[in-house]
């Protein structure tokens, strides 16, 4: 199931939101374009992708921030920012522009210490901002449980587009990170489940302070788990566009090189 967006306009431009989309997709297009041989891809992942056991020495500690920088593909790409566009407007327009961003990088580097903790001495290079981009599902997570989101659900041949709450869209993507974690060895490559998983609990713990700030438990209970904005309506018979509505008011993975998140 792919997510198309949610119905939760933001109160304010995003500034933050589109200024890290349109870092990752220069950064990847000059590396796209720029790193056309191994040798040359192999030389920028030395220098900025995350190698666990590297961190674990107490050197190249950039790499915790800009591996999730970096990406694998396009694919990988588009999938992150998708996933940052749908869910990131609405973090930031509760934290803030500057603290939304601090947010952002200190999920990212907490998904990549996590990660370490699985695999302190591999070697597999990391690169990827979906540890970062998890850290703002477990926020939204804690904020919004029952906010819609719009989904592309694809079985076999069947296509449809279903309206669900979030906490269901997010709780099954939580539970796929634990049983690809438990599932896989963290030194072989592949998919970084335990950064996204961490990234996901980093984000929770972050946002803690803004949820009590909010008035925790009743603040579920006055908003319901809805959003502090008056839900956007939109017509399920064809795939929507996905971008932030501002309003007038304010109310109350990685992918691998071979290791991604």
């Amino acid at each position: 199931m792919f997510p198309l967006r949610d119905h939760n306009p933001s109160g304010r431009t995003p500034y933050v939101v589109y200024a890290l989309m349109a870092a990752n997709i220069a950064i990847f297009a000059i590396t796209f374009f720029g790193y056309d041989t191994p040798r040359s891809l192999q030389s920028l992942y030395n220098a900025y992708a995350l190698l666990p056991a590297e961190v674990t020495a107490g050197y190249d500690l950039k790499t915790l921030v800009t591996s999730t920088f970096l990406h694998g593909s396009w694919m990988h790409l588009g999938g992150n920012m998708l996933f940052l566009w749908i869910f990131g407007d609405n973090m930031e327009d509760e934290m803030g522009h500057l603290p939304f961003l601090i947010f952002y990088l200190v999920s990212g580097v907490g998904a990549g210490l996590l990660h370490i903790a699985s695999a302190p001495d591999s070697l597999v290079p990391l690169v990827g901002a979906s540890g970062a981009i998890a850290g703002v599902m477990g926020g939204y997570l804690l904020l919004f449980p029952k906010a819609r989101v719009d989904i592309l659900l694809i079985f076999i041949v069947f296509f449809r587009i279903i309206s669900i709450p979030a906490f269901v869209m997010l709780g099954v993507w939580l539970g796929l990170q634990f049983i690809g974690g438990f599932g896989s060895d963290p030194t072989q490559g592949g998919v970084a489940y335990w950064a996204h998983a961490g990234g996901f609990g980093v984000g929770i713990v972050l946002t803690l302070p803004l949820w009590l700030r909010r008035g925790g438990p009743a603040y579920w209970n006055r908003m319901r788990g809805r959003p502090p904005h008056p839900e956007g309506r939109y017509s399920l018979t064809r795939v929507p566009k996905v971008r932030a509505k501002p309003l007038n008011h304010r109310g109350p993975g990685r992918h691998n090189g071979p290791w991604g998140r």
